[in-house]
C-alpha cells in the first residue's frame, strides 16, 4: 500500500464499497487500517471470494491482496470487534484509524503427570485459570482461546503484554508445593503482526512461531524480535528487563522457523540423526550445535529426544493408541526403550499415565 494512504482514503473506499455491496450478496461489516504500517484489512460477508473481488473492482478497482476466510466470533477475539466503532458512526465517511496490528501471547501450561496424583492440583489449577482471567482484565487483554495446555490471547499494547506475562509468570509459585512443582512447566510466547498473510489462517504465522517458542526456546516468557523493538519505541528506549524474559532477534527466529520446519516432517522416523539438520538448516555441524545449546538448552540429540516424548504425551492424554502404538508413531524404535525414556523425562510409566487418562 502507497506510503500517502490515509484513513479517509480507506474509509471512502470502503463506502464506495456499501454502496454496491448488495449488488454482489456482500455485506461491508467494517475496517481496520494501520497508518504506521500502512496496511488495511476489511470484514466482509460474501458467498465466496469472486463476488468480494468483483465488488471491490466495480466499486473503486482496488482488489484485494489477498482473500481469507474467518469466523467472526474468532475475529472479535483478536480484534475486539466485527462493526464500526460508536465514536466512528456519527461522521460522513465513518473514519477508522484502527490497527489490526497485535501482540499475540501464546501461554503453554504443561503438567507431566495426571491430576490425580496430587489432590491439590485440581484445585490449583482451576484457581490458575480464574487468576489468568483477571490478570488478561487488568491489563486488556483479549482470551481468544483456552484448554488446558493452552491459551492464546491477543493484545494492542505491547507493554500491557509485557506485565501481563510477568504476571502469568508469579502465579507459577501456587503449585511450588512437593509432588507437583517439578512436574508442571508454564512458558509465555510473545510475538506481533498482522491477521492476513499468505497463510490460510487469521494470525497464523505470528502464532505459529509464539507456539514454537514455547516449545524448544529456554527461559520462560520468550519474545520476538519485534515485540522487543515495539517494547522500546512505546517505553523511551527503556530496556526489556525481566527476571524470566528471553528476548530473540532476527537471526535467532529464523534459526527457530528452519529447525522447526525440518523437525515437523522429520522426527517420526527412527533413524533421523544430527548430520541430517545440516543442510536444511544451512551451517555446520558445530554451528548447529552451538545455536541448539544457546537457544534451547539443549544438545540436538536431546532436543529430538525430548520433542519425540513431549508429543508421545500429547497422544497418550489423547488415547490415540496403546503404548506400543504411541511408541512407533513418535520415532522410538522399540517399546521398552521408549518406556525408558518417558520414565526418566516424566517421572511416570507411560502405560501408568495412559491408565489415568483413560479414568479422567
Amino acid at each position: 500500500m502507497s506510503e500517502t494512504v490515509t484513513a479517509e482514503h480507506i474509509a471512502q473506499l470502503h463506502q464506495e464499497d456499501l454502496k454496491v455491496q448488495k449488488q454482489f450478496g456482500c455485506r461491508g461489516l467494517t475496517y481496520w487500517f494501520d497508518d504506521i504500517r500502512k496496511t488495511a484489512f476489511c470484514l466482509i460477508e460474501a458467498p465466496n471470494p469472486d463476488a468480494l473481488k468483483e465488488m471491490h473492482d466495480h466499486a473503486h478497482g482496488q482488489v484485494p491482496h489477498r482473500i481469507i476466510e474467518v469466523d467472526p466470533n474468532i475475529v472479535e477475539s483478536f480484534l475486539g470487534r466485527i462493526e464500526d466503532p460508536e465514536k466512528s458512526k456519527n461522521t460522513e465517511l465513518n473514519i477508522i484509524n484502527d490497527a489490526a496490528f497485535r501482540i499475540i501471547m501464546v501461554v503453554s501450561f504443561n503438567r507431566w503427570s495426571p491430576t490425580e496424583d496430587h489432590p491439590a492440583f485440581g484445585e490449583l489449577f482451576e484457581k490458575f485459570k480464574k487468576d489468568l482471567k483477571k490478570i488478561l482484565k487488568d491489563h486488556e487483554g483479549n482470551l481468544v482461546t483456552q484448554t488446558d495446555f493452552y491459551s492464546l490471547i491477543s493484545f494492542k499494547s505491547v507493554s500491557q503484554a509485557i506485565l501481563s506475562a510477568n504476571s502469568i509468570q508469579v502465579l507459577k509459585k501456587d503449585f511450588n508445593i512437593k509432588g507437583i512443582k517439578d512436574k508442571i512447566e508454564l512458558k509465555i510466547g510473545l510475538n506481533a503482526g498482522v491477521p492476513v498473510t499468505n497463510q490460510k489462517s487469521i494470525f497464523e504465522d505470528t502464532i505459529k512461531l509464539a507456539d514454537r517458542m514455547c516449545q524448544i526456546v529456554k527461559g520462560e516468557i520468550i519474545v520476538s524480535a519485534e515485540v522487543k523493538d515495539l517494547y522500546h519505541r512505546e517505553n523511551s528506549n527503556a530496556s526489556l528487563k525481566g527476571k524470566y524474559i528471553y528476548a530473540l532477534n532476527q537471526a535467532d527466529e529464523k534459526f527457530i522457523t528452519q529447525l522447526m520446519d525440518y523437525t515437523e516432517k522429520a522426527w517420526r522416523d527412527s533413524e533421523l540423526k544430527v548430520d541430517q539438520y545440516i543442510k536444511p538448516l544451512g551451517c555446520s555441524k558445530s554451528q548447529f550445535y552451538r545455536k541448539m545449546v544457546l537457544l534451547t538448552g539443549e544438545s540436538p540429540n536431546s532436543f529430538i529426544m525430548n520433542y519425540r516424548l513431549k508429543e508421545a504425551l500429547k497422544l497418550l492424554r489423547k488415547k490415540a493408541g496403546n503404548v506400543s502404538e504411541i511408541a512407533f508413531k513418535t520415532g522410538f524404535s522399540s517399546p521398552s526403550y521408549f518406556t525408558k525414556c518417558f520414565k526418566s523425562k516424566f517421572g511416570v510409566l507411560p502405560a501408568g499415565y495412559l491408565v489415568a487418562m483413560q479414568k479422567q
